[in-house]
């Protein structure tokens, strides 16, 4: 009697030690919250999301907003992660000040929250951050339109086509780090708009499309024919500008620089619709954030930030056919190879 009761406790408990480990992994889940569903930055992030996920076991959700600049969508995906019980979430914040106090409710329910691409503010509102270091992808296109420019830089007639009105990081952050890199004085880095340099022409928004920037660019023109640098705050915003400048003549005399690194960005590079853009790497900000939902899930560990920086810096590359003395930089080709979208 007593080695059946033995033989049938050691049989439980065999079975509890099969099932465990399923029974943990399919408590793995994770959201995914982008801007939007049809960026083919976005696009991109997600499918890294989903095969790392796949890869670990993860349950994976995703979700995103109706356009660049939906908030609203985004708290309310924020909301249904904290209800399903995720152990985590990666977001790409719309608004990176208003939706703080949805990511904090989601961090007091025990979540791990990491911010892709786009800091929030303050950076230190979600557990980490992996991104490009947006300003230094500022910096590098700022540099090199300044030297592509050389003594012509003085007298340059500058656009800028943000992204929203709401000044989220990722645009102010690529805006300033322009200005430091073309050699304009910033006078708050936090802010777009407060600079006096006379070579500014102005500002206007994008929505980070297509669409956008056309519009933006000839709104720009109207107001100053003769601009002939322009600053984008991603691709699709530099096709549309392009556009815009080609129905009255004018595509071919000016720069248009820009972030992203996306396969039709560098094509566009490589015909000589964009000068030059700093390429950066979604897919890799995705899996790592599904990496660290899931070491997080396991063993409560948070991840760490690149020494020296308060974020993981996931890289970027400048990427142009027509190098600039003093400016580092990859090929088309190169380009292309590393390329997303």
């Amino acid at each position: 009697m007593k080695k059946s009761l033995l033989t049938a406790a050691l049989s439980t408990l065999a079975l509890g030690v099969v099932f465990a480990v399923p029974v943990q992994a399919a408590d793995v889940s994770a959201c995914l919250i982008t801007k939007t569903d049809t960026n083919p930055f976005f696009v991109k992030m997600k499918e890294g999301a989903t095969a790392k996920a796949t890869e670990l076991g993860v349950t994976l959700k995703a979700y995103a907003g109706k356009v660049d600049g939906d908030s609203e969508s985004q708290v309310a995906a924020i909301e249904t992660c904290i209800a399903d019980g995720a152990k985590g979430i990666l977001l790409t914040a719309s608004d990176t000040k208003g939706i703080v106090p949805a990511v904090q409710k989601a961090r007091d329910a025990g979540l791990l929250v990491i911010a892709l691409d786009t800091p929030l503010e303050p950076i230190d509102s979600a557990d980490m951050t992996f991104a490009t270091d947006n300003l230094l992808a500022g910096e590098l296109i700022g540099k090199w339109a300044a030297a592509t420019l050389g003594d012509a830089a003085k007298d340059a007639r500058i656009a800028f086509l943000n992204l929203t009105p709401s000044q989220p990081s990722v645009d102010v952050l690529r805006n300033q780090g322009f200005m430091k890199g073309f050699g304009i004085d910033v006078v708050d880095i936090n802010k777009i708009g407060d600079e006096t340099d006379p070579r500014i022409v102005g500002h206007d928004i994008t929505n980070g499309n297509e669409e956008g920037g056309r519009t933006a660019m000839e709104n720009l023109l109207q107001k100053d024919p003769s601009i002939n640098v322009v600053h984008t705050i991603n691709e699709p915003a530099a096709a549309g500008a392009y556009e815009a400048l080609k129905a009255v003549g004018k595509e071919g005399d000016v720069l248009i620089v820009s972030v992203d690194g996306g396969c039709p960005g560098v094509k566009n590079v490589a015909e000589g619709v964009i000068g030059a853009t700093s390429q950066q790497y979604p897919l890799l900000m995705a899996s790592l954030g599904i990496e660290a939902i899931k070491k997080f899930a396991d063993s409560g560990e948070k991840p760490a930030a690149t020494e020296g920086k308060n974020f993981f810096d996931t890289g970027v590359a400048l990427v142009t056919d027509k190098p600039a003395a003093g400016v580092e930089s990859i090929d088309t080709k190169a380009g292309l190879d590393k390329c997303w979208g």
